[in-house]
C-alpha cells in the first residue's frame, strides 16, 4: 500500500500555526487514516501538531455521526398512502384536535377560578402590588 504524499505547494509556509480550512483538515484526516501513514511527516508538512490532528479527528467523527443520525431520522417518506391509512390519520387528527380544544377550555376555567380565589384571598381595598411591597 502506498502512503499518501502531500505536495510541497500544499504546505503551510506563511504561518506555521495558521488554522487550515475545512478542506485542508479533511485532506489531512484522510491522509492519516492509512495504517502505514507517516503521521509525523504528514503533520510536519501541514505545519500542525498531534493535538491538532486529534481535535480534527474528533470534530470530523462527531460531525459524521450527527449527520448520520439526522439522515436516519428523516428517512424517505411513504410514496403511496392507502385511502384507509389516510382516513385513519384524518380521524386521529380530528380526535387530537378535539382533545386539545377540551384541554384549552379546562385550562381557561382553572385559570379563571385561580384568579377569583386569589382576588378573594386579598384584604379588601388592597391590591397584590401594594401587598408585595
Amino acid at each position: 500500500m502506498t502512503t499518501p504524499k502531500v505536495k510541497p505547494a500544499q504546505r503551510l509556509t506563511a504561518h506555521p500555526r495558521a488554522e487550515p480550512g475545512a478542506g485542508r483538515k479533511l485532506e489531512l484526516y484522510q491522509a492519516t487514516r492509512a495504517p502505514e501513514a507517516p503521521v509525523g511527516e504528514i503533520l510536519r508538512q501541514y505545519g500542525l501538531h498531534l493535538d491538532d490532528l486529534r481535535q480534527i479527528e474528533q470534530t470530523i467523527e462527531s460531525a459524521a455521526l450527527a449527520a448520520l443520525k439526522v439522515h436516519g431520522r428523516h428517512g424517505r417518506l411513504p410514496t403511496d398512502v392507502t385511502p384507509e391509512r389516510l382516513l385513519r390519520l384524518e380521524q386521529e387528527l380530528t380526535e387530537k384536535t378535539r382533545a386539545l380544544a377540551e384541554l384549552s377550555v379546562a385550562f381557561t376555567v382553572l385559570e379563571k377560578k385561580d384568579r377569583e380565589e386569589s382576588r378573594l384571598a386579598l384584604p379588601a381595598g388592597r391590591s397584590r402590588r401594594r401587598r408585595a411591597r
